[in-house]
């Protein structure tokens, strides 16, 4: 966001933004204050974001010099520079000389206008730019370059080859269905709306998307009805848009504010948090146990604080037509945070499925490359296999075919301790933490890798899968346990007594880890961290281990929330 004394211009991402957020981004009196520092994982991902733009560009210019090349007659190789027709507006300029290039290449009637920043739209209220114009007869489409994916295996979505950019080439791909993001079609929807109010939209309202794997390009109709209620993208767009222009304006002027803070799951990457918790605290707001609807409409009813909602009877209906968990969690929730306890039960006695051979299962991915690692600790009785804990690894950075390889020798030791334990006439139970990620990537893997040495059949997984040996305990807790301070592993394990060595632990430093160990963008790979991640899978599956076996007894002595 921008400020000219109380100008409000926003960018794309105020549509899909907190509204509070868009409110203390527009307040002047806001200015100084000290925001939560950058998240190097936030930082690390937006400089992949920029080398993935810097790769999708070099393709696209050679596919352009190719397709131009051949249209002469003449070899493709040797060219250099931009080629006809395409403009680089380079990133690193200030902004006002940027939007004077992409002014000057609109002008020019220019093919193709990288990095173009468009003029302000003052009376709209709009700033952004795009990776990519595209010219498409007398106007532009824009076109998104993001690092994630866009589609998913399936049929319908509508696509271009790789490097085509002329929708009208589009077909109904076979193969893909589009994948929800909704930011993404927002984000066109909103340059849409700057090139006509410049008069440079072109005559079909769509927009193109080219995701992480850079497979195709996905077109979007900005004017179909398909988001809920049969609004289009760019319907849905103008009510968003008109709401948070509202609230920035308000802000702007010093007007009653149309947004107060309220916690929702955007707030633990908000730079803007430090300031929203501690006007939560000193209120102690209700969204601090309930979030959503449910604390919005909470408000609206006069339980505006937890004191409040911890008061009521949590055999009484509940003032509100709850949406989300249930009315009785929730004040058994708020009584807990008002205790200062982390987790309660909401069972009389806790529960969790044993075997006589016990495996904790931790896998390790790199974003949506690929899972490089399977730790697992393998308990219980003696089936002649070596106890403790052993790994499957590759540091050939993801993806590679040798993740093929490590994945069928963890599959192969899994199957062979399975065998082992039938055939001693024990039972078998293995374990994960949320088996959302480790179903993605068994599964994922297994679709990968079909016919290569070892890869088992999905059929052989699918029944792995859906049988009583494989045990979440993310959903045991979830089932029996309220947890005031979320439910991660990272929150639930210390009650259980158990702390991770390194510090640092954590989801998100493992991507910094990993990029060291196995030595990305040029670097030498480093042993050292290599280890450290093993140690940090190590200790995942200790913590599992740690956990079920406090489930299996010492839990039951924490207070239960009918007591509280």
């Amino acid at each position: 966001m921008v400020h000219m004394e109380t100008e409000v211009l926003l960018d794309a991402g105020a549509v899909s933004r907190c509204r509070r957020r868009v409110h203390l981004e527009a307040d002047p009196s806001m200015r100084e204050t000290t925001l939560a520092p950058p998240d190097p994982a936030a930082e690390q991902r937006m400089a992949d974001a920029a080398a993935h733009r810097l790769e999708i560009r070099r393709r696209l210019v050679e596919a352009i010099r190719r397709e131009q090349a051949a249209a002469r007659g003449v070899s493709a190789e040797g060219g250099g520079g931009e080629e006809a027709g395409w403009v680089t507006v380079p990133r690193e300029l200030p902004a006002g000389e940027r939007v004077r290039i992409t002014e000057q290449a609109l002008a020019d009637g220019a093919s193709y206008i990288w990095g173009a920043l468009l003029p302000a739209d003052r009376r709209g209220h709009r700033r952004g730019g795009a990776e990519l114009l595209v010219r498409s007869g007398a106007g532009y489409l824009p076109v998104l370059v993001v690092r994630h994916r866009i589609t998913d295996p399936g049929a319908g979505a509508v696509t271009t080859a790789p490097n085509q950019l002329d929708p009208a080439r589009a077909v109904v791909d076979e193969h893909r269905k589009v994948r929800s993001q909704p930011r993404d079609q927002l984000r066109l929807a909103h340059l849409r709306r700057m090139l006509e109010a410049l008069g440079l939209a072109a005559h079909q309202p769509l927009g193109g998307v080219i995701g992480l794997d850079a497979d195709c390009v996905l077109w979007h109709d900005l004017a179909a009805p398909t988001w809920p209620g049969g609004r289009s993208a760019l319907a849905e767009y103008d009510i968003r848009f008109a709401d948070r222009v509202a609230v920035a304006q308000a802000a702007a002027t010093g007007g009653p504010a149309l947004a107060e803070p309220s916690r929702i799951l955007d707030c633990r990457a908000c730079p803007w948090w430090p300031t929203c918790e501690s006007a939560l605290l000193a209120v102690r707001d209700v969204s601090l146990v309930v979030r959503g609807e449910d604390a919005m409409e909470l408000r609206r009813a006069g339980v505006s604080t937890v004191d409040k909602l911890a008061a009521l009877n949590l055999d009484d209906e509940p003032p509100i037509v709850w949406t989300s968990g249930s009315f009785p969690d929730a004040v058994a929730l708020a009584r807990a945070w008002l205790a200062d306890l982390t987790v309660v039960r909401r069972v009389p006695e806790v529960t969790v499925s044993r075997g006589d051979v016990e495996v904790d299962v931790d896998m390790e991915s790199f974003g949506e490359s690929g899972a490089y690692l399977w730790g697992c600790l393998l308990s219980g009785a003696d089936i002649g296999l070596p106890q403790g804990y052993r790994s499957f690894v590759t540091w050939e950075p993801v993806p590679t075919v040798d993740e093929a390889r490590s994945f069928a020798e963890f599959w192969a030791w899994l199957r062979d301790v399975r065998e082992r334990t039938a055939a001693a006439g024990l039972t078998f139970r293995a374990y994960c933490y949320n088996a959302m990620a480790e179903n993605r990537w068994l599964f994922g893997s297994v679709e990968r890798f079909a016919g290569l040495d070892g890869i088992p059949a999905k059929n052989e997984v699918q029944s792995f899968v859906d049988s009583e040996e494989w045990v979440d305990l993310f959903r045991g807790v979830t089932e029996q346990f309220l947890c005031s301070r979320g439910k991660g592993l990272k929150v639930i394990a210390p009650v259980a007594g158990f702390s991770w060595r390194d510090p640092e632990a954590g989801g998100e430093a493992s991507m910094r880890w990993y990029r060291d160990a196995v030595g990305m963008d040029g670097a030498v790979p480093a042993p050292d961290q290599r280890e450290r991640l093993l140690r940090y899978n190590e200790d995942d599956v200790r913590a599992t281990q740690v956990l079920r076996g406090w489930m299996s007894g010492p839990a039951n002595e924490i207070p239960y929330m009918g007591d509280l």
